[in-house]
Order: structure tokens, then sequence, then C-alpha cells
């Protein structure tokens, strides 16, 4: 195979920031870097990119790897290229975020990377540029978030409203009006009320809804206005 001469060659990885709900906050899964450098050290999960896979078959392939999981919200985020940033060889890393429920995800996580979830108000130190890529990932689902319905993907398949503005709490770091919040997101129409209550946070208990699939497909690129000016929650 022919090559571009006087070229240096560079390798190519993933990394995959994968944010998770518990219903109180929200988590990052990471895991203890099994080889050197860094060894032990947190880490996002990643892997290199192979000479027959695209960099979102890498992504998928890493996700799976980690939580048994297949076919969840994932999106490119940016390329991190600083020439010092692998100190072993020139590494280029193409990160995406992902969004998965955790409770899901605990059925199927892989014993073989000693994954742990973890608070993003606990984070520990993490190797290379990575919490540079966790800080930027947050920073565009704050963004996102206000104006598309992306954090239902952090939800089991049914869920109450408050259930709901614990989540958008979590993830903006700030508290939202209950009225104002609760007629925000029955004005979008998505949302399908089920018959039964969780009856576990109150006496009243809340009514339980469900995504209507069809109408969150076709608006899941609409400006529905979720949260007001997203770039002044920090």
């Amino acid at each position: 195979m022919k090559r571009y001469s006087g070229q240096t060659r560079m390798l190519v990885a993933v990394d995959c920031i994968i944010f998770g709900f518990d219903g109180q906050e929200l988590k990052l899964l990471l895991i203890k870097r099994g080889f050197e450098p860094e060894k032990n050290k947190w880490s996002l999960m990643g892997g290199f990119v192979q000479p027959d896979e695209s960099f979102e078959t890498a992504a998928a392939s890493v996700l799976h790897q980690m939580t048994g999981l297949e076919g969840v919200y994932m999106e490119q985020l940016l390329a991190f290229g600083e020439p010092d940033r692998d100190p072993v060889e020139r590494t280029v890393s193409i990160a995406y975020f992902t969004l998965i429920d955790i409770n899901q995800s605990k059925l199927q996580l892989s014993d073989n990377y000693h994954a742990e979830w973890i608070s993003l108000h606990e984070l520990p130190g993490l190797i290379f540029d990575h919490s540079h890529m966790v800080e930027m990932a947050l920073e565009k689902l704050r963004y996102k978030a206000a104006i598309h319905p992306l954090l239902f993907e952090l939800l089991p398949s049914k869920f109450t409203i408050p259930q709901l503005q614990i989540l958008y709490e979590a993830v903006y770091d700030v508290t939202f009006d209950k009225r104002n919040f609760s007629r925000k997101v029955l004005s979008t129409g998505l949302l399908v009320k089920q018959k039964d209550k969780d009856k576990l946070s109150s006496k009243r208990g809340a009514f339980y809804y469900k995504l209507d699939k069809r109408k969150y497909n076709a608006k899941f690129n609409a400006f529905l206005n979720f949260v007001t000016d997203p770039g002044n929650l920090k």
C-alpha cells in the first residue's frame, strides 16, 4: 500500500464520557487504568481505533465492552490533539459523550475494568486531559439539554415529573420552580400520563409518565426551550 512520503505517523484513539443518573445525582463512569503510564489512576474508558473501524464504530465498541449496552445516545464531542497529551506516543483522541440509565447498565456492567459510578461533585483527578474532556462534555450537555429533550435518555422508561426535575437540577446544579418546570415539560406534549403513582416519595404520590416515542423522535432536534438562557447556568 502506498504511503505519503515524509509524514510522521500518529495513533488515533476514542474516549467515552459516560454520564448516568441514579435518581439523585449525575454521575460519571470511570475506570482504574490497567497499564502504564498512569497505571491504577482514574481514567475515562477508551481504546485505539483499528484500521477497519470508523470513529463511531470504535466508540460504540468501547461502550459495549464496558456496559454491555447498545443503541444508546452517543455524540461526538471534539478531537483532542495536543502534541504532549500522551507521554508515550503522539495520540489524537476523538471524545464522545453518552447518556445511559444507570440502573440498566448495572445489570450488565463488565467486571473487567473495575468501573465505578462517581458523582460529578466528587470526581477524582483523571489521567492526561480527561478532566478537560469531562468539563467540555458537561458544558455541551447543559447547552443541548436546554433546548432538546435528550436528558430523557438518562431516565427509566417510567418516571415522575419530580424525578425529571431532580435530573435537570442535577445537570444544571440549580433549583427550578416546581410549577414552572412542570408546566414547561407538559407543554411539550412528549409525555403520556400513566394510571399508577409513585407513592414512595410522598403520601399523595406522583403520577408516572412515559415518553411518547413517536413525538420524542420527531421533536428531538426541535427547539423546545426547556431551560431559559442556558449560558447563565453553571
